[in-house]
């Protein structure tokens, strides 16, 4: 589990790919001080886990499904790329919940500078945005941020300069794309309402057994 806040900027070193290998080896330093063989780290807002590690550097495998739902396949050595280690219970929430499994990807199709602010409007699939509301969270490449307004096909976020400088998002340029992730909140209320459509314990059941 993330927060969505961003810890570095690291950089890829190394690309193997095959029929059936995917392996990225990416440069760091902050996060190498305690990072360890299995841990998790998400690249890009990508929850992956390493495989090796040295002083500045570790790999990671990445799947099919991750390869088809993610940006993560147009990656190209000394591509930068945000970096977050899973959080432990005795930290801060600063962002909000972020999972690593990105649901799908996103365009930039405008940028905006407003006074210490950018903000950055972002196409992408309806069952992208049936989950993006006003004010709610969303994870751009990781990072966690607000979503200011929502149109139809095109959602919008503001940056403030910490999060624009400490981030990729001061590299991306209009046509780039963008990993996704939907807040997880709003997937499961919507499964739990699909779910007690079709479920025969009413509230009147309940109260009838005792609940």
């Amino acid at each position: 589990m993330f927060t969505g806040i961003i810890e570095e900027v690291g950089s890829i070193i190394s690309i193997q790919q095959g029929a059936e290998v995917f392996k990225l080896t990416i440069q760091a330093n902050k996060i190498m001080k305690d990072i360890h063989l299995g841990d998790s780290v998400a690249v890009n807002g990508i929850c992956l886990t390493v495989i090796s590690c040295s002083e500045k550097s570790f790999s990671v495998d990445v799947m099919n499904e991750t390869l088809n739902r993610s940006e993560i396949k147009k990656i190209s050595v000394n591509t930068l790329v945000n970096l977050e280690r899973a959080m432990v219970a005795s930290d801060r929430l600063g962002g909000h919940i972020v999972s690593g499994h990105i649901d799908g990807s996103g365009k930039i199709v405008r940028i905006k500078k407003d006074a210490n602010a950018v903000w950055f409007f972002i196409t992408a699939d309806s069952k992208i945005l049936r989950y993006i509301i006003e004010k709610g969270s969303v994870a751009i490449d990781g990072t966690s941020l607000t979503v200011v307004s929502v149109e139809k096909g095109t959602f919008s976020v503001s940056v403030i300069p910490y999060t624009y400088k400490h981030t990729i998002l001061a590299q991306k340029k209009v046509g780039d794309s963008v990993n996704i992730e939907n807040d997880c909140i709003g997937k499961y209320i919507e499964h739990f309402i699909h779910f007690s459509k079709k479920s025969k314990i009413t509230a009147e059941f309940l109260s009838k057994n005792g609940f």
